[in-house]
């Protein structure tokens, strides 16, 4: 259903269905909004932005907090959503609905620290520099992580005093619609906050609108379509978070089982669709590296992918679709053709449905990779001679989100962590689980530098400057040439 001015409305083009992943049934039924109802939303919200924007600050955040509790209060129900829509590990899940509760914190403190007021005495008055809310902002949700992701955006979004237009993924449309009625009931006045169901021609029409933002975060492909539609648009905001290839790179670690896990995490969890999961795995050769790699297959071959209500819980779950799965079978077939050799096998336990094994194929001196993101747990090998050569590769991208580097030098570490280019690199850590007390984004195809995270304050408010006094007076001597009659 939409919500659209206050009421939950079930009307629109044509229906549509969400899957459950991992039995491939229906489990939640709607009406993709045509352009009657996003007309009426973006109308809703642009008739709800004088009041919302006037309301105190404490007040806002009075509605926030409420709306954080009653997640907190219904957590696991928001965990069993999350794994059921997407398939995630019932972990993953609940971890992603801890996300979204701590999320006020951040928000609330970078509200403060990035968009609060200042002053200080300048030449002529009293320097100060306020923000303001910009007005209506369309937020488009990814199907990865269907709760944290949007609230991402919502949250200091509604904190800064702008209205939301919501589009879920339409391969998740369920919990994006359970964040909604949470919102209702933390009392959000009507037209603040409305929810449009759909898939892309929703999204194309809620472009269209005369909105003020569009916070984004999915495909690149999907995000370079969008910044693309907007130009010639320069009032209205864009905040595009995109995918990556992103490399991580290993050499001289003594613990090899620390570094097998940590590869792991990186590549494999959330069954590799997450925008921060190692894509290219690169080594550079030292004396343990055949064993490092060898390590590495037989543990990713033991990983357990199940349905998120099996016993003992698996680690990885299905890929959100067949469609899906389909496409990262055939990147692993193009590879190979390429001259990749395959040293661990997707897998299809269910062929009809979208779940699939570790795959990782050695691609070391294979010429013409294409530079994309692989959504899936496939993970590429490099193995290289030296740290140049792991730089020039890691950077022999677009993309630049995300990267790691695994190693025991500290010299090595600050030399590769100086020279990659990403707008996230952990050292001797995974590449995915970002701070919220941190700014999350990348460089090229991974964004338009404006990160989200802890930095999401800065596009949801823009700053006003002014020099102030606080009564007008002549100063003491007037510019040449002028008199005061």
């Amino acid at each position: 259903m939409h919500f659209i001015d206050g009421n939950w409305r079930d009307e629109g083009s044509s229906e549509f269905v969400s899957l459950n992943p991992a039995t491939g049934k229906p489990i939640w039924r709607g009406k993709a909004a045509g352009e009657a109802e996003v007309t009426a939303a973006v109308a809703a919200a642009r008739a709800a932005f004088p009041g919302w924007a006037a309301l105190a600050y404490e007040r806002r955040h009075e509605i926030a907090k409420k709306f954080k509790e009653l997640v907190e209060a219904r957590k696991e129900e928001l965990a069993l959503a999350i794994a059921e829509e997407t398939g995630k590990a019932l972990w993953d899940a609940r971890s992603e609905a801890s996300a979204v509760i701590a999320k006020l914190g951040f928000a609330h403190a970078a509200y403060a620290e990035r968009t609060g007021t200042r002053s200080q005495p300048s030449a002529g008055g009293t320097a100060v520099v306020r923000h303001r809310p910009h007005g209506v902002m369309a937020v488009y949700g990814p199907y990865n992580f269907p709760a944290h992701l949007p609230n991402g955006h919502i949250m200091p979004a509604l904190l800064a005093g702008n209205t939301v237009v919501f589009k879920p993924s339409e391969q998740t449309p369920m919990v994006g619609e359970w964040m909604v009625r949470l919102w209702q009931q933390a009392g959000i006045p009507t037209g603040v906050i409305n929810l449009l169901q759909g898939e892309r021609h929703t999204g194309m029409a809620l472009t269209k609108q005369a909105i003020d933002g569009v916070l984004f975060t999915g495909s690149s492909a999907t995000g370079k379509a969008i910044h693309a539609q907007f130009a010639g648009r320069p009032e209205v905001i864009l905040a595009l978070e995109m995918g990556g290839n992103n490399p991580m790179v290993v050499s001289r670690v003594n613990d090899l089982a620390a570094a097998v896990h940590e590869t792991l995490l990186s590549a494999f969890t959330g069954t590799g669709q997450r925008c921060t999961c190692a894509r290219r795995l690169i080594v550079i050769d030292w004396e343990q590296s055949d064993q490092f790699i060898d390590r590495l297959v037989k543990s990713a071959e033991q990983l357990k992918t199940g349905a998120y209500n099996e016993s003992p819980e698996p680690f990885m779950g299905p890929l959100i679709s067949l469609h899906e799965a389909n496409r990262l079978v055939a990147a692993e077939e193009r590879l190979k053709a390429l001259g990749g050799r395959i040293l661990l096998p997707l897998r299809r336990p269910h062929p009809d449905l979208p779940f699939l094994t570790p795959g990782l194929i050695d691609m070391t001196g294979v010429e013409g990779v294409p530079d994309e993101e692989f959504f899936g747990p496939l993970l590429q090998i490099y193995r290289v001679k030296s740290a140049e050569e792991a730089i020039a590769l890691a950077n022999r991208s677009q993309y630049g989100l995300s990267a790691a580097i695994l190693c025991d030098d500290a010299d090595t570490c600050r030399h590769l962590a100086e020279r990659i280019h990403c707008g996230i690199l952990n050292v001797n850590r995974q590449t995915t689980g970002a701070s919220g007390s941190a700014p999350f984004g990348g460089i090229g195809l991974s964004g338009n530098h404006r990160p989200a995270g802890y930095y999401a304050a800065d596009y949801c408010a823009y700053p006003v400057a002014s020099v102030e006094n606080p009564a007008l007076a002549l100063p003491a001597s007037l510019p040449p040439g002028m008199v005061i009659a």
